[in-house]
């Protein structure tokens, strides 16, 4: 399995050979570049890792220029570690979207979009506690029961409640890669994808 960092670009939408209208969302992807590989005898393990987004040397420190330099590559802003890669390639090699063909399916994971604290209407789809009749008052939206009394006379863990929404890890899987633009260094991808506009996306093979 490999994957690509890339920037999510925004979501159109494409029209297919028999004229059905596709939403899609345009990905970015700056070459990435190997800066490191861990073998069973120097790691305990077998990875390699990659990078990608140009930094500039003002925003990085000294490890991270020694780092970077041992690749031959400039600092780079995303760092990624794969995990279950086999193939062939050695520190210092650079890919990018040339790595994907248009019809097959790929895995995205991105950050989701901050909502704050939210209640539990928005963040769970609760329907709240009855009407705004019968003598109800501002209870539109509440909650309700969080569960018996004097047994557990606790709220189990796990409740849905109100809380902090989005803003976590989430991965989207099987989407299909419309589109590979590689004199652009742009990928088509159907559907959405996690994050807002500019958010970095890691797309897995």
């Amino acid at each position: 399995m490999l994957s690509v960092i890339g920037k999510k670009v925004g979501m159109t939408a494409i029209f297919s050979e028999d004229g059905k209208k596709q939403p899609c969302t345009v990905v970015s992807c700056e070459p990435n570049v190997v800066t490191q590989i861990k073998t069973e005898e120097t790691d305990g393990y077998s990875s390699i890792q990659i990078a990608s987004i140009e930094k500039r040397e003002k925003s990085s420190n000294r490890p991270e220029m020694g780092h970077f330099a041992k690749a031959k590559t400039t600092p780079k802003r995303m760092v990624l570690e794969v995990r279950d890669y086999d193939g062939e390639l050695a520190l210092g090699d650079s890919f990018g979207v040339e790595v994907f063909s248009e019809g097959e399916f790929v895995d995205v994971v991105g950050t989701s979009k901050g909502k704050g604290f939210q209640g539990v209407v928005k963040r769970h789809g609760f329907s709240g506690v009855g009407e705004a009749t019968h003598g109800q008052h501002n209870r539109l939206r509440a909650p309700g029961s969080l569960g018996a009394g004097s047994t557990p006379s606790r709220v189990f863990k796990g409740t849905r409640m109100a809380g902090q929404m989005g803003n976590e890890r989430v991965k989207i899987q099987n989407l299909r890669v419309l589109k590979v633009d590689a004199d652009n260094s742009l990928l088509v991808i159907s559907g959405a994808i996690p994050g807002h506009k500019g958010s970095y996306v890691v797309i897995e093979k």
